[in-house]
């Protein structure tokens, strides 16, 4: 069913959505659907009322390993030799199915992963399908180039040099919970127009929408193995799948801790990795700054996705000018947000993902509060059925505190004033993360001033947590190790190959 008006409410769960959540749920290895080698499961909730909707096989070494070996028998037939325009069109044929699939694919990922079907609408399917054309198109474009080299040996021989760019090979993806369809062709979009073969791992929490998206590749037209997916734990599968040594490239999004591990993991036999990791991003807001712009910063900065974005602005700075009147307005339209389902795009709150999820912010909420943070709202925990947090904003705080240093993932956000712009910098970059930042000013000397001092991947003006499909993404410092999205991105699945001819 094509996708509904992304701020209509959903009435009824269709048809095609319930008969997926009523069968067994398989993991996609080849062009078959299959149980786990145990037969194991894991259960799959619902955020918005901690019911069981589904479950899926609960995967092993022994489901990784063939899926890999199905992976890597792709890579040398039939997708080698596809020509790139028939990758290319492949999967822009991917792409329509998506949109195709789009109401589908989104009442299945708020039911699974919480979000508002508005977002799941927007950017699960829209902007996914979208990320699919725009790497569809660079499948023609990958190139090598001629070298003049200087070589002076033999004496008077010529030498014709060039560069080959190939595919890195079976690249081993896992993706993280907060946006399971979109962060899944994030990885598959740019592997596929490279020529690369993927074996995907998606968060257990959220695996619905990859599953159904692997199943999409197959009927698109993509050869069987092309593009294979695992259900499981990250302990079991996803560890089997980056110690594998059939696989030539890891690409992950997820927490900081894990991906230290599998960047120690990928060192073992020199595997090609890309790590998209936590944020802490800070807002510095300016006393020039434009005052209405504060509902934009606040919605899309802060509390967009619950504040389950890692790009979220969760440390506002604002100069002492406009302190309180940035205190007033966010606490006054943090009170305003509606807490719901997700189904109900009214409700601007929406759960977190898990039990444990909720857990770990109210943990958060509470070490802030026993080491002396003011809260605004006093919001207090939530009693009713699902995993909900209520948002909270946070003064009186310090650098060394854990709400200041430690990701939270949620509804949370301090506020610390400032008089010398100089020392918003010092403590915007007092952190170990550095994915995103934005400065909010009206004053381009300003801007250009503090820009470059900022330590951050992406640096937003007056705007904050939107990225580009044309517009390299990812992270300095423990933010992470390459970059997604424009060309950037094609180089993380791609070799280049030195070519070296004498002539006579």
């Amino acid at each position: 069913m094509q996708i509904a008006r992304p701020d209509s409410a959903v009435e009824e769960i269709l048809p095609s959505v319930a008969g997926f959540l009523e069968s067994p749920v398989r993991m996609v290895i080849g062009d078959q659907k299959v149980a786990s080698d145990t037969s194991e499961t894991l259960a799959v909730f619902n955020p918005a009322t901690g019911q069981k909707i589904a479950e899926v096989p609960k995967g092993n070494a022994q489901d990784i390993d063939k899926a890999v070996k199905a992976a890597r028998g792709a890579l040398k037939g039939e997708w080698s030799r596809m020509r790139p325009a028939d990758r290319q069109r492949v999967m822009l044929k991917l792409a329509d199915l998506i949109e195709a699939n789009g109401e589908e694919l989104a009442q299945l990922e708020t039911l699974n992963n919480g979000k508002s079907v508005m977002l799941s609408r927007m950017i699960e399917v829209g902007a996914s399908a979208d990320y699919m054309r725009y790497m569809a198109g660079w499948a023609t474009k990958i190139e090598g180039s001629t070298i003049d080299v200087s070589i002076p040996v033999p004496p008077g021989t010529k030498y014709h040099a060039y560069t080959r760019k190939e595919p890195v090979g079976v690249v081993g993806a896992i993706t993280p919970w907060n946006f399971p369809l979109n962060m899944a062709v994030w990885k598959i979009a740019p592997a596929l127009a490279c020529g690369c073969t993927v074996v995907i791992k998606p968060a257990e929490e959220t695996p619905l929408t990859t599953v159904r998206l692997v199943e999409l590749c197959l009927e698109a037209g993509l050869p069987a193995g092309v593009v294979n997916v695992v259900t499981g734990t990250g302990e079991e599968a996803g560890a089997a799948l980056t110690a594998h040594p059939g696989v030539q490239k890891l690409a992950f999004t997820g927490s900081t801790e894990v991906g230290k591990l599998i960047g120690v993991q990928a060192m073992q036999d020199m595997k090609r990795v890309t790590l998209e990791l936590g944020g802490k991003a800070p807002m510095i807001m300016f006393d020039d700054m434009d005052m209405d712009q504060l509902g934009v910063a606040a919605g899309i900065g802060v509390f967009f996705n619950s504040g389950q974005t890692c790009c979220a602005g969760t440390r506002i700075y604002a100069q002492k000018g406009i302190f309180d009147k940035v205190c007033d307005f966010l606490a006054d339209m943090t009170r305003s947000l509606s807490i719901g389902s997700g189904l109900d795009p009214a409700n601007q709150i929406n759960p977190m993902v898990s039990a444990k999820h909720q857990g770990h912010v109210n943990a958060c909420i509470a070490r802030g509060l026993e080491q002396g943070a003011k809260p605004l709202l006093n919001s207090g925990s939530y009693d009713g059925p699902g995993f909900f947090v209520r948002p909270e904003i946070f003064t009186a705080v310090d650098q060394k505190m854990s709400i200041m240093q430690d990701e939270v993932f949620g509804p949370v956000v301090t506020i610390t004033p400032f008089d010398d712009p100089d020392d918003a910098i010092v403590m915007a970059n007092d952190t170990r993360f550095g994915l995103g930042a934005s400065l909010w000013t009206t004053n381009l000397n300003t801007m250009h001033k503090y820009v470059p001092q900022i330590e951050a991947g992406t640096v937003w003006v007056n705007a904050h947590n939107l990225p580009d499909q044309n517009m390299p993404f990812g992270g300095y410092k423990q933010s992470g190790i390459g970059r997604e999205h424009g060309r950037a991105a094609l180089d993380n699945y791609l070799e280049t190959k030195s070519v070296c001819i004498a002539l006579g």
